[in-house]
C-alpha cells in the first residue's frame, strides 16, 4: 500500500474543514459591572469570556507550497477599547510558523479571516492562538490535527505556553 505525504493526501482531498462555528442558536450573553457582554455560550455548552480572543473554528486547504488557515474569532472588539489583533499558528512546543495581523476591530460578532503558512511536512498537529490588544493571550484556542482533520478547543491561559506532550485530537 503506497503511503502519501500529509500535503499529498490534504491536498487530494481539496479542503479538509477541521473546525466551523457553531449556529447561532443557543447563545446567551451576561453583562459586565459596566453593562458590557463579557461571556457567551458558543451553541455547544462552553462558556467564553468574550473579552478574550477565542479560536472558534479552523478551516485548512492545502496550497501548492502552504496551508492555508481560515480561522474564525469571537471576541467583543465593541466592549472595549483594545481589539483581537492577531491569531498565529505554532507548534506544540510554541515555534511560531506563521501570524494574520488584524488591524482593527470587528464588531462583536465571530468573523473569519485566512492566511496562507508553511508548515513543515513533519509537523502533525499545531496550535492555533488568538491574541487581544488588552489582554494579550487568553480564551480558546485551538488544537488541530493536519493528518485527521479534527479539532479540540484548549484554554490556552494567559501565556503562551507549551502544549507539548498534549495529545492531539
Amino acid at each position: 500500500m503506497a503511503r502519501y505525504s500529509r500535503r499529498r493526501l490534504l491536498g487530494s482531498l481539496g479542503l479538509v474543514t477541521v473546525g466551523t462555528l457553531a449556529g447561532c442558536s443557543g447563545t446567551a450573553a451576561d453583562e459586565s459591572a459596566d453593562g458590557s457582554s463579557t461571556t457567551s455560550t458558543d451553541g455547544s455548552g462552553t462558556g467564553l469570556n468574550l473579552q478574550e480572543a477565542n479560536v472558534v473554528g479552523v478551516e485548512l486547504t492545502q496550497q501548492e507550497t502552504a496551508v492555508e488557515f481560515a480561522v474564525t474569532l469571537h471576541h467583543d472588539d465593541e466592549g472595549e477599547d483594545g481589539y483581537a489583533n492577531w491569531w498565529q499558528v505554532e507548534t506544540l512546543d510554541g515555534s511560531e510558523l506563521g501570524r494574520r495581523e488584524l488591524t482593527h476591530a470587528h464588531s462583536s460578532e465571530p468573523f473569519t479571516r485566512s492566511e496562507p503558512i508553511e508548515v513543515p511536512d513533519d509537523v502533525d498537529c499545531v496550535i492555533v492562538r488568538g491574541h487581544d490588544q488588552t489582554h494579550g493571550y487568553g480564551g480558546q484556542a485551538m488544537l488541530v490535527s493536519l493528518g485527521s482533520g479534527t479539532t479540540e478547543g484548549v484554554d490556552q491561559g494567559p501565556e503562551p505556553d507549551s502544549f507539548e506532550g498534549v495529545d492531539c485530537p
